[in-house]
């Protein structure tokens, strides 16, 4: 029976699910207020902030200076660091300045800030009307070249370079490619929108990766809170061409709604049933997991040459005028996002990168669109209510809702005393900082916070 054939039978159909992984949580979803909005085309600005940094390692080196001319898909930042991934400008016009600028994952980086002329003349190197094709069994590095050139990251929000991730070590053995559907945080359906919008250009591109990673079975996962997405995939794998479908197998397998399902080790477990050991990665047990969302940009990048200058971000929450789902040029302000779905900040309501449980808190709208910004959620003043902490009182929900299997209230409590010998010990370093000790937690003890301290303070004792 092939791992397909098994993942299907260990996750039933849709609703039908038994088993599932540790630990997790079922969350007030609130898809609904943008699950039936069609992905729109949001304008250009007249200005971008591109920053250097957009993923995790090494920040780029600007390529360009003031003044110099630049094309859409142009490379205007490069670095010879192994973990990092070139950037590029998404709109042509003239560099206004390179500067520091505000980040939305937090301290200011150096940006480079273009003029929009208006025209969008893409560089000579990109076909946007090239079609997805049959990948070339042959030309797994070529495609490989191609995903780094054009700096993709992993577009679930971590920003790991595409690249890398896409080349294990030669003794890790992969046999399986999982493509993350599952988009488990409250608000978000950008993800859902690719998936029922573009499901070739997400099959394309992980048939793309399968040749890259020279595997012959792939699986879908999805949330059965998204049976559209399921059955738009399903077709899209049944109406595939004969020589694509030639490649190898791949799979659409229905997972149990809850969060954090999309963490990938959450749904290695789920999925396949395979355990990712403590401090060890995906490809310790074979695994290789890419977003849908990022596998669309595969296919860009493969077929089209078109690097990542642009994506779908969700706008949305209950003070939202007008949610949205909007496909952004990387380097749009906030503001700009916000302005066209009608959205005014109000006193007292919070701006977040991402979704509510693990998104990034805004100081203010003047960040620009990187490559990770999943959504835009606006929170209002009662929902961000500030609770009073109180003491633990040892009930155990966190350690029944965490997904990796730790003890929350203890690796809270020792963060907090600089106990680091003890937290090293109980595992700190496996923590996802998934929020969902702080969610059930009656006494609102900041467990996140304390936990991403205790962290930061190992790893400078490391160093």
């Amino acid at each position: 029976m092939s791992l397909i054939a098994r993942a299907a039978r260990r996750r039933g159909r849709c609703g039908g699910v038994k088993t599932f992984s540790r630990g997790g949580i079922r969350l007030p979803e609130f898809k609904e207020i943008t699950a039936d909005k069609a992905i729109e085309v949001l304008p250009p600005p007249k200005q971008v902030f591109i920053p250097l940094s957009q993923h995790t390692g090494a920040p780029c080196k600007p390529l360009v200076k003031r003044g110099d001319p630049v094309r859409a898909g142009q490379m205007i930042g490069q670095s010879d660091a192994f973990i990092s991934a070139p950037v590029h400008a998404s709109v042509s016009g003239k560099v206004n300045r390179i500067a520091f600028h505000t980040h939305p994952l937090g301290p200011r980086c150096e940006t480079v800030v273009i003029d929009n002329d208006g025209r969008d003349a893409w560089d000579d190197s990109i076909d946007l009307n090239a079609r997805p094709g049959v990948p070339d069994p042959a030309k797994g590095k070529e495609y490989l070249e191609a995903v780094k050139a054009a700096g993709i990251v992993g577009l679930g929000g971590a920003g790991f370079p595409c690249h890398v991730k896409l080349s294990p070590l030669p003794e890790k053995k992969i046999d399986v490619f999982l493509v993350n559907g599952a988009e488990c945080e409250p608000y978000l359906t950008a993800d859902y929108r690719v998936m029922l919008e573009w499901p070739r250009e997400v099959l394309s591109g992980l048939r793309a990766t399968m040749v890259i990673l020279g595997v012959k079975q792939a699986i879908i996962a999805i949330e059965d809170n998204k049976p559209k997405a399921i059955e738009a995939m399903r077709r899209a794998v049944e109406n595939e061409d004969p020589a694509a479908a030639a490649l190898g197998e791949v799979g659409v397998v229905t997972c149990k709604t809850k969060y954090p399902q999309g963490g990938e080790k959450q749904l290695i477990s789920a999925v396949l049933g395979r355990t990712v050991p403590s401090g060890g990665l995906p490809m310790d047990v074979g695994v290789v997991v890419q977003n849908v969302g990022t596998c669309a940009a595969i296919s860009d990048a493969v077929w089209r040459r078109k690097p990542l200058v642009e994506r779908v971000v969700t706008v949305a929450g209950v003070g939202v005028p007008e949610p949205k789902n909007l496909l952004v040029r990387v380097g749009t302000p906030f503001q700009v996002l916000l302005d066209a779905c009608g959205y005014s900040p109000a006193p007292g309501s919070k701006l977040i990168m991402g979704g509510p449980m693990m998104g990034k808190a805004q100081r203010d709208a003047d960040a620009p669109v990187v490559k990770g910004t999943s959504g835009l959620v606006v929170l209002t003043p009662e929902e961000v209510a500030h609770r009073a902490e109180r003491a633990c009182v040892r009930c155990g929900r966190c350690v029944d809702a965490c997904p990796m299997g730790l003890m929350p209230s203890q690796l809270g409590t020792l963060s907090a005393h600089d106990a680091l010998d003890g937290v090293k010990r109980l595992g700190i370093m496996d923590c996802m900082e998934c929020g969902s000790c702080e969610y059930v937690c009656p006494s609102h003890r900041n467990l996140v916070q304390w936990i991403r301290l205790g962290k930061m303070k190992l790893s400078k004792k490391g160093s």
